[in-house]
Order: structure tokens, then C-alpha cells, then sequence
């Protein structure tokens, strides 16, 4: 599933595919924002992603498709 992390004052926003869970992933950004904690990101290649909570802008947790196989739109 995609990612999309705006953080304040950045023009440019972080976009990551991660396999975790949306439900869990939603919970874990709820927990670390009311705590004003860092909130770390795992994407699929293994790169990570640390965004101090006060920054945050905004976060877009995209829908979790499956991959299409072969040519076909």
C-alpha cells in the first residue's frame, strides 16, 4: 500500500510502499501524534522514514491492491 507523508513547511511530500497493516499503521500514527512521539516508517526495500510527529502536515494511507500480472490495463 502507498504512503503519502506531507510534513509543514516542505513543499514536497514523502511517498513510501509499505507491506504493514492500514488499520495498524492508522493506530500506531494516533498513538505517536497524542504522545508527540517520532513516528518511523518501513518501506518495502527496507529504507526507513523518521518524522518528528509536531511536523506532520498530513498523512494519505492509500488502499491495499493487489499487483496486476501481465500486459492487460
Amino acid at each position: 500500500m502507498e504512503i503519502k507523508i506531507g510534513v509543514k513547511q516542505t513543499q514536497r511530500e514523502i511517498i513510501l510502499e509499505t507491506d504493514e497493516d492500514a488499520k495498524e499503521l492508522a493506530a500506531r500514527v494516533e498513538e505517536k501524534i497524542q504522545s508527540e512521539g517520532l513516528l518511523t516508517f518501513t518501506d518495502t526495500k527496507g529504507r526507513q522514514v523518521f518524522v518528528p510527529s509536531a511536523s506532520l502536515g498530513y498523512l494519505e494511507i492509500g488502499a491495499e491492491t493487489p499487483r496486476r500480472v501481465g500486459f492487460s490495463a
